[in-house]
């Protein structure tokens, strides 16, 4: 567990044991960032804090949808960023936090073997080096819960921007007919598609989070109003981008199936031609069999003759089939 005291003149910190003084004292805003839920840290959010026992529990456990739960002195929510995984796997990176007066308490949820774990730290790692720069000085904790966030929506947008330009290279490779795995292909945009759905259902379900954090005055202090208001707005606006990228995607994906679908057709129409054309060559042959070549009573002519009425019956159903625009 690491602890932070934020305070005008900057950061330093402190050693867990320290938590209980500086929450009464109250000398500038405190940062305690989780790694993960242990024995330890589960008795410091339930003896230092005072939270609740289900929100401890949700922190211990992998939440698969955000949520926010609203208590008298504090509020707490779960939040998800994506990161892209093996074969378009994408993974839920989860975020707790706690915000009160004077204190954040950020929980980083139970994280899946094949995330690197660094990758979890990157939003809170982000605001504490500003924190530490003097680039940063959050004056409440909805402001620093603001900033943390803030580096959330701000990966979910470049998470985007990944997609859609995977998208724009896929769109071209169906406007320009290249020859390659129609199965293979197809596995690639629905890859993609599954990364933008992941990442706009993301952004939609914090976006109810914080829209119902707005209608929470009473627990929402006044001054942080405006900055749950941006959350709500950010997570809209990535929503936003990844339904218009999904949307773009679903019509290249419906044009390379209808081309494909087109192509079908056609060689199925030019199969039942050609199944058109042989078919006097087929009938002609069940009746005269191979007795025509077989006897020795068959001339030269007499087999010339029936060669070239095939010729002619098929030549003329080609013709005729071209003609209606069939071949």
């Amino acid at each position: 567990m690491d602890v932070h005291l934020i305070t005008e003149a900057g950061v330093e910190g402190r050693p867990p044991e320290d938590l209980p003084a500086l929450l009464e004292r109250r000398e500038g805003l405190v940062w305690a960032d989780i790694p993960r839920v242990d024995r330890e840290a589960a008795q410091v959010l339930a003896e230092v804090f005072g939270f609740h026992p289900l929100a401890i529990q949700d922190c211990e456990n992998r939440n698969h949808v955000p949520k926010v739960h609203v208590y008298p002195d504090h509020v707490f929510t779960a939040l998800h960023s994506p990161e892209l995984g093996k074969g378009g796997h994408v993974h839920h990176l989860e975020l707790d936090q706690f915000v009160g007066p004077g204190y954040l308490v950020t929980v980083h949820g139970p994280l899946d073997p094949e995330v690197i774990p660094e990758l979890a730290f990157r939003e809170t790692s982000a605001v504490l080096r500003r924190v530490k720069a003097g680039r940063f000085r959050p004056a409440s904790s909805f402001e620093l819960s603001h900033a943390v966030i803030s580096a959330m929506t701000r990966h979910q947008e470049e998470f985007v921007g990944i997609l859609a330009l995977e998208v724009g290279l896929l769109e071209q490779r169906v406007m320009g007919e290249e020859h390659e795995d129609p199965e293979q292909f197809l596995e690639e945009l629905f890859r993609a598609r599954h990364g933008l759905i992941a990442v706009k259902t993301m952004a939609a379900l914090s976006r109810e989070i914080y829209g119902r954090m707005t209608t929470l005055t009473r627990f929402v202090p006044a001054d942080a109003e405006p900055v749950v208001a941006d959350v709500a707005d950010q997570f809209d606006r990535i929503k936003g981008m990844a339904e218009g990228e999904t949307e773009f995607l679903q019509a290249v994906i419906e044009f390379h199936q209808s081309r494909t679908n087109t192509k079908m057709t056609i060689a199925a129409e030019r199969l039942a031609v050609i199944a058109a054309v042989t078919l006097p060559v087929t009938a002609i042959s069940s009746v005269y069999g191979m007795n025509i070549i077989a006897n020795d009573a068959t001339d030269f002519w007499h087999l010339a003759g029936v060669l070239l009425v095939m010729a002619t019956i098929s030549g003329t159903l080609l013709r005729w089939a071209k003609h209606q625009g069939w071949w």
